[in-house]
């Protein structure tokens, strides 16, 4: 009676119970006695564990297939991810109210962690003896942390909650404990074993144990007064029964997705009461303060030191998608994920102590990057003309970055930050991997996978190139250098041994040559050896003279890659790039003695004859795409290098079509300042071509079959060619004669010519044509080129098609032709390169760039050459829109569908007379003053599903209406403007003296009506309306006119029309 007395108070004084529980996808609460179910969180990958803090009013989950801990408000707001990095299967999760701890368990790699709520000062607890740690319980009045495990040995134990006095209390008849809970009240623990279909428990030290409830698969437990709640993965429920005999069972909810964790969300799970050992100061503790049964300890997190802020030494490697560390100041060795953003795939890795930076290469992303060693302001450094980033070394005496690219075969160097890229070696490398240096004797030692495995050595600036080691290599991998003893490590994963040789490959010795089923990474620390090796996924070290006292450092780890040893000791030494940056103007690079250093330049860049200044720029150079990215070549120098940049001979900028997104863009060389030019009307542009003295850009659709122009900024758009056009493919222009030329891909191959306004068309060649590819005006000598990837030929006329003759033959496929000074360059897809042969009479044939899949288009630059003339450069040619050349002369133009003027100089901005139509994704307009009646897109953005539209002729705005969006809005026809929104569909009306706005909804059937800006919105008729649809309005009668689409047939109702 005394029980239930309190229990009567407890009920009018404490809020009703809520199970809040896990169902993978989302998180559910449940009101046990009335079945209410309510969703707290949605949209989840698969939510597995959970808990909460209801002083702090926090729901806490982990996620196994995003791999994460995150957490929420109760209310399902402020969801933020609390743990991202260094879990692999975080099964178990619990809170401890009292001092602010989350504890969780990760059977991925065999740990108990904690950390702050908010996931700071994080700490590996328990990983000894630890196979698969599941569920977790607090105790915090107690300062005990319980856990079950499901590996080999299958147990519940605990310890204190500072991972002290760890002791098994069940270890029999035990298989896959699941669930766990604490009754606070009764001093004991539950749990449920889902192979044995059990619940039991037990008192807190595991004695009195008792089985309690069989039932078929109970995955979670939780308790609250006299009832026992678990989720049941066969049944898909949530059950109940009572604690003491199991009998009473209930089914609380059935016909779950997935039920998983289950707690129940009371402050009586929570209670106030208990002690804070760490009192308000926590404890006096600089970070962790853990609660240790009676007492406290302060506590580091993994990695750190007590009593130092920082690590001195510690062990850095990468597993793929992640980058790690194993402190050495620490006795445990524990590995801890440093907090990095979007790693992919990283392979090589490096450290500079001075700026404490890691950095490191990803061959998904092909980019190399860099952080601070605790994860802070993580940068790309290079993402551009990478495909194999495998090498990575950091010269810490002058600051410079080497790499090898296994894809590109070169080594280049930079700056740390990225800048003053240049390309050492490119010649006589075949799959270059692993790349150490030496900044003290000033070379460079790299390894090469290629058809002959080798390891090489070169002075850091590429002199005194050599082979040091060509034998008894397969798959040379790691490689490490011994300063002390200066001597040369590698690994060979073929023939799996660690051997070393001197610096110049002499007294090679074989250190350690067996038991190493695949070695990858290596790196050397004071007398040891350390290495990575994929198949026993371990990290291991050994004496580095004698290969023996072998030990095992970190195991089960996988899609190990390189290693390297973090310390603040690397020598220092004066170098001649130290003062003055050795006279250079851009790059010192060290060398061996006697010379010591040499100047460089950034790739494409000359070096004067001063042997220190480069120049300020690239003179000549191609510039070509390559599908999904547009790159640079120079002529300067005398080896061949790709730059992904854009480029533009004249004012800067280069100019790309992209027959994906169906847009024209540019930027600046730098690749700055990008910007898309035309973004509508296009479907598949081939072709294009700058006027730089006219300031026009020129382009052929094979898709719209039209040939257009616009000037350089995308405006003042004109068709030039519509008709008889079939397939429209590569186009060149000869500016001083005021002539355009293009091929035609059609049934019926040709190679046309007009003036550049599209006047005095002809055809010149038409016979013996197949795929007339790239196509180029050699005005010097009056020469037209072209391409044909089906004869396999190029070919050249004079300017009128005459004189026909072949200069090369066979070609394999080529597509784009340039010229630049006597020679001219193609590009080919079979042969995935870049040839180039005389341009008069196709001798001397060579080959610029190979390996160079999804070649395209091609374009020469000589800044140094005269741009010509027309008379179109000098003040538009006096025309007010477009000025185009014509032979001998000039021809004032308008954008399509505007006519010129009687002037013969200027043009309106928009046509008299024109059709306006949507087509949902855009809106265009047809001109009815001009013949060709061509379809112009009306700059409008974010359309998505416009289904009607009206127009303003006095204010010159467009009215539509966009469904998926549900908003009316208008847009100027030369400059757009946001308007109404609302849940709004279908068609309206405005009327130009009352200045109002009609429209039809569908979804509300109703008819409404508003001033032009939105305002003063009202429903006009609501009632007998069947999906109004069409709209007009008769202002003279003052009448208005829809349609109502019945099931029978569309109804016509003429109504007043009301203004206010």
């Amino acid at each position: 009676r005394l029980y239930q007395h309190r229990r009567r108070i407890s009920l009018l004084v404490c809020p009703e119970p809520v199970l809040l529980f896990a169902n993978r996808i989302d998180i559910r609460q449940v009101l046990p006695h009335r079945s209410e179910y309510t969703l707290l969180l949605n949209n989840l990958e698969n939510a597995i564990a959970l808990d909460f803090h209801h002083s702090e009013e926090l729901v806490f989950w982990s996620d196994v297939t995003l791999d994460r801990i995150m957490r929420a408000s109760l209310n399902g707001s402020n969801v933020e991810e609390v743990v991202s990095t260094g879990l692999e299967s975080p099964g178990g999760l619990a809170i401890d109210w009292i001092h602010n701890k989350l504890y969780w368990t990760d059977s991925g790699t065999s740990r108990i962690e904690v950390a702050n709520l908010d996931g700071t000062q994080r700490k590996v607890l328990l990983w000894q003896r630890m196979e698969k740690p599941r569920a977790i319980a607090l105790h915090p009045m107690e300062g005990k942390i319980y856990w079950t495990d499901w590996g080999n040995m299958p147990c519940i134990e605990y310890a204190n909650m500072d991972g002290t006095n760890r002791k098994i209390i069940a270890d029999t008849h035990l298989f896959w404990p699941n669930g766990l809970t604490i009754d606070y009240a009764s001093h004991r623990i539950y749990w449920v074993d889902a192979k044995h279909h059990v619940i039991e428990r037990a008192d807190l030290d595991g004695k009195n144990r008792k089985a309690v409830i069989s039932l078929p698969h109970p995955f979670a437990i939780t308790v609250f007064e006299d009832s026992l709640y678990w989720t049941d993965w066969h049944t898909k429920s949530i059950n109940s029964a009572n604690k003491f005999t199991g009998k009473n069972q209930e089914v609380i909810r059935n016909k779950l997705h997935f039920p998983m964790d289950i707690h129940t969300l009371h402050p009586q799970r929570q209670p106030a009461g208990g002690r804070n050992r760490c009192g308000s100061n926590n404890g006096g503790c600089s970070h962790l303060c853990l609660p240790s049964n009676k007492t406290y300890t302060c506590a580091c997190p993994t990695g750190f030191v007590k009593w130092k802020m920082c690590l001195d030494k510690f062990l850095l490697f990468t597993r793929r998608t992640d980058i790690r560390r194993i402190s050495f100041d620490n006795e445990d060795k524990l590995d801890d994920v440093i907090p990095l953003a979007d790693i992919r795939n990283a392979v090589a890795l490096d450290w500079d102590s001075s700026e404490r930076y890691i950095y490191w290469t990803d061959v998904t992303t092909d980019s190399i990057n860099r952080a601070k060693w605790d994860g802070s302001k993580q940068e790309v450094v290079v993402d551009t003309s990478l495909e194999s980033p495998a090498g990575l070394a950091i010269d810490w005496l002058t600051h410079k970055l080497y790499w090898t690219d296994a894809g590109t075969d070169r080594i280049e160097v930079s700056n740390t930050d990225g800048s003053m890229r240049t390309v050492l070696i490119w010649e006589n490398l075949d799959r270059p991997r692993d790349i150490v240096v030496d900044p003290i004797g000033g070379f460079m030692y790299w390894t090469d996978w290629g058809a002959n495995p080798k390891i090489e050595r070169a002075g850091m600036d590429a002199s005194n190139r050599t082979v040091i080691i060509s034998t008894n290599l397969t798959w040379p991998n790691g490689l490490a250098i011994d300063y002390s003893t200066e001597r040369l490590y590698w690994a060979d994963a073929s023939i799996k041994t660690i051997e070393y040789g001197n610096f110049d490959g002499s007294g090679r010795q074989v250190l350690i040559g067996s038991q190493l089923p695949h070695p990858f990474g290596l790196t050397l620390h004071e007398d040891r050896i350390y290495w990575t090796d994929w198949q026993s996924k371990s990290i291991q070290s050994a004496d580095k003279l004698t290969g023996l006292d072998r030990r095992t450092l970190a195991e089960n780890l996988e899609n190990l890659m390189d290693i390297h040893m973090f310390h603040h000791h690397r020598t220092k030494v004066q170098t001649p790039c130290s003062v003055n940056n050795g006279g250079c103007s851009h790059l010192c690079l060290l060398a061996p003695a006697p010379k010591a250093s040499s100047c460089a330049c950034p790739t494409g860049i000359n070096l004067q004859a001063d042997g220190k200044t480069c120049t300020h720029a690239m003179n000549s150079f191609l510039v070509f795409a390559r599908r999904t990215d547009i790159r640079m070549i120079s002529l300067d120098i005398p080896y061949f290098n790709t730059i992904a940049i854009g480029v533009d001979a004249v004012e800067g900028k280069v100019y790309w079509s992209d027959s994906t997104l169906k847009k024209i863009s540019r930027a600046n060389i730098n690749g700055s300042e990008y910007e898309d030019i035309i973004s509508a009307g296009l479907m598949t542009t081939d072709g294009l071509a700058v006027d730089s003295v006219g300031r026009k850009i020129y382009w052929t659709d094979t898709g719209t079959n039209r040939i257009e122009v616009a000037n350089l900024n995308g405006s003042m758009r004109k068709v030039l060619v519509w008709q008889n056009l079939d397939s429209p493919r590569a186009i060149a222009l000869f500016h001083e004669m005021g002539y355009m030329y293009w091929t035609d891909w059609g049934e019926h191959a040709k190679l046309e010519r007009s003036s550049m306004d599209g006047s005095d068309r002809v055809v010149l060649i038409n016979n013996n044509l197949g795929w007339p590819n790239g196509l180029a005006v050699a005005r010097a000598g009056s020469q037209l080129l072209w391409a044909d990837a089906h004869t396999e030929r190029i070919e050249a006329s004079d300017l009128n098609g005459s004189n026909r003759r072949t200069l090369v033959s066979p070609v394999q496929h080529p597509y784009g032709l340039t010229l630049l000074g006597p020679h001219m360059y193609w590009t080919d897809w079979q042969s995935r390169s870049i040839h180039r042969a005389d341009k008069d009479t196709g001798a001397n044939t060579i080959t610029v760039r190979s390996n160079l899949p999804g070649l395209m288009d091609i374009q020469a630059v000589d800044r140094a050459s005269s741009l010509g003339f027309n008379k179109c450069g000098r003040r538009n040619g006096g025309c007010s829109h477009l000025c185009l050349p014509r032979h001998n002369v000039t021809s004032c133009a308008c954008p399509t569908g505007i006519l010129l003027k009687s002037d013969g100089r200027s043009c309106d901005n928009l046509p008299e007379t024109f059709l306006l139509f949507s087509n949902r994704v855009s809106v265009r307009r047809i001109s009815l003053d001009t013949n060709d009646h061509t379809d112009v897109y009306v700059p409008v953005p974010e359309l998505h599903n416009v289904i009607s539209l009206d127009y303003d002729s006095v204010e010159r705005k467009l009215y539509y209406t966009d469904v998926s969006l549900d908003v009316i809005r208008y847009a100027g026809m030369l400059s757009f403007v946001l308007g109404i929104s609302g849940n709004i569909l279908k068609l309206k009306k405005k009327f130009k003296k009352i200045h109002s706005l009609y429209w039809t909804d569908t979804g509300r059937n109703t008819i409404e009506v508003a001033h032009l800006d939105g305002t003063s919105r009202k429903v006009l008729v609501n009632n007998s309306l069947d999906e109004p649809r069409a709209i007009a309005v008769f202002p003279i009668l003052l009448l208005f006119v829809f349609l109502c689409e019945e099931k029978i047939k569309p109804e016509k109702y003429i109504k007043p029309l009301v203004h206010f």
